[in-house]
């Protein structure tokens, strides 16, 4: 592996490379150095230069300086730049190039992060909260009332007046009967009625009245919005013929699109908040109801079902809702998103090592969240990486041939830290999970790490530590910090839970 120096011309040069790539501006930057550039100045004294080259065309050599195949100025390639004996590779820049470039590193930390998810939806109905009305018996509808599709009607409401023929003679009969004073048979004749599909309402009107009603009004029993109506008057009606179809407001569904690729952490129950375009600046709080067992298959979605509140009945089927999955923070190794270079194929960080050196990395990514990107393999905490400039000195690593530093490869910095790991802290939580070689926590903020309150998983290195405790008991515990993650060392439940 190479170690290469960037001097202020080699930053202009890359520069100039970057600019042509991006379009435009690059013969401008590349000019502007050309005019200002003495070949011969920038050949320290000391220094061997082996061949002069063109940094855009990396594998044409020079004897001299002068214009490359491409018409660019040439620069030169000293020997200290080759550096094949060097046990550390990677590029070093000079105080006044990193300057120039605006460097900006960030330490590596471990941090709490969100598993938020977010999502597009629209409000539905919800289907559990339909009424069906049926006639109880045959009839002839006599009279409707002024009732559609999509009228909202209170419970009680009356839909159509139904005339039974046959109730007349079975209510005249129970009359003739109750006369008599034989309570047997008034018992008798009054459960016949009711056989016939006579409310006990009916029967008390008939009995007080003391003649036969045999209209009826057929009424709803719900409030909600009616959603099918299938009465008109003169129809014959049949037993069981449905009449309408109420769905209550009470509460509404929102049914949510989740990528397949996201929706892993979501379950029944787990609550979420909600923001519709009609009422902006608003937010809603519901909970998971259901997902569904249907992935969508042209767009790769799981539907998620929500259930909200709707009080005042604002929330009408057909809404369209932004919803927001909030989840349990879990600890993290965290590095600003902006100090990710994507490839395509993976994706580096630029390493701040020791005295101006810098090297790509390679990382495995996690989950994103605000500014933050999780790592989960490729750096250790307390490591620096360049998170302002490191595009052109990317540019300038794969030029030099530097290779990134690939996943697994041991890292300076975790090996430094002994003291880190021997650091023992102490917080209180509850046990949520118990297995051979790990328990899950849900613990209170741990200051002296800067910790939030959050539930985490701890590696568990002796399976002793947590004898005589279950799920559900409140502990303290001790733990540090060693390369293989957080480490309960000893673990004792609270007294008086």
């Amino acid at each position: 592996m190479s170690q290469v120096t960037i001097t202020r011309s080699r930053l202009l040069g890359a520069a100039a490379l970057l600019a042509l790539a991006a379009g435009g501006i690059g013969f401008t930057v590349a000019q502007q150095w050309e005019g200002s550039h003495d070949p011969e100045s920038a050949k320290p004294a000391a220094r061997k230069i082996l061949y002069w080259y063109d940094p855009m065309i990396p594998a044409e050599h020079h004897d001299g300086p002068g214009l490359s195949s491409m018409g660019m100025q040439t620069i030169p390639r000293y020997a200290d730049e080759a550096g094949a004996g060097s046990a550390a590779p990677g590029i070093s820049i000079d105080p006044s190039a990193s300057q120039a470039l605006g460097l900006r590193t960030v330490l590596v930390r471990r941090g709490a992060l969100a598993s938020s998810v977010t999502a597009t939806g629209t409000i539905d109905f919800n289907q559990r909260d339909i009424a069906v009305v049926q006639a109880r018996t045959g009839g002839f509808v006599q009279r409707v009332y002024a009732r559609a599709p999509g009228d909202i009607i209170g419970a009680g409401a009356p839909l159509a007046d139904l005339l039974v023929p046959e109730w007349g003679g079975a209510q005249a009969e129970f009359l003739a009967v109750r006369r008599t004073g034989n309570a047997a048979l008034t018992q008798a004749a009054r459960q016949r009625l009711m056989l016939l599909g006579m409310s006990s309402g009916t029967i008390a009107s008939v009995e007080r009245a003391g003649r036969p009603h045999n209209v009826i009004t057929i009424s709803t029993p719900t409030r909600g919005v009616i959603k099918t109506l299938n009465v008109r008057a003169g129809m014959t009606m049949m037993a069981g013929q449905t009449l309408a179809e109420v769905n209550g407001l009470g509460t509404v569904w929102l049914n949510a699109a989740v990528p397949e690729a996201i929706a892993g952490p979501l379950k029944p129950g787990q609550t979420v908040q909600a923001t519709l375009a009609a009422f902006p600046g608003e937010t809603l709080s519901g909970r998971v109801s259901a997902i569904l067992p249907e992935t969508q298959a042209d767009s790769r979605t799981l539907t998620v079902r929500i259930e909200l509140p709707n009080r005042g009945g604002r929330l009408r089927p057909g809404m369209f809702a932004t919803v927001s999955f909030g989840g349990a923070t879990q600890p993290a190794l965290l590095v600003p998103s902006e100090a990710l270079i994507r490839t395509g194929k993976r994706t580096l960080v630029m390493l701040a090592l020791d005295k101006g050196r810098y090297r790509p990395a390679e990382v495995q990514i996690g989950r994103e969240s605000g500014d933050d990107t999780e790592i989960l393999a490729g750096l250790s905490e307390g490591e620096k990486v360049v998170a302002s400039g490191q595009f052109l000195i990317d540019s300038e690593a794969s030029l030099s041939g530097v290779e990134a530093r690939p996943i697994g490869a041991a890292t300076p910095t975790a090996a430094a830290k002994p003291a880190a790991t021997g650091t023992l802290y102490e917080t209180v939580g509850k046990i949520e999970q118990i297995t051979a070689n790990s328990v899950t926590l849900s613990h209170e903020p741990v200051p002296a790490i800067g910790w939030p309150a959050m539930t985490m998983t701890f590696q568990l290195p002796d399976p002793k530590i947590p004898r005589g405790l279950k799920t559900g008991d409140r502990v303290r515990f001790g733990f540090d910090r060693p390369p293989a993650g957080p480490t309960i060392r000893r673990m004792t439940k609270v007294a008086g839970q």
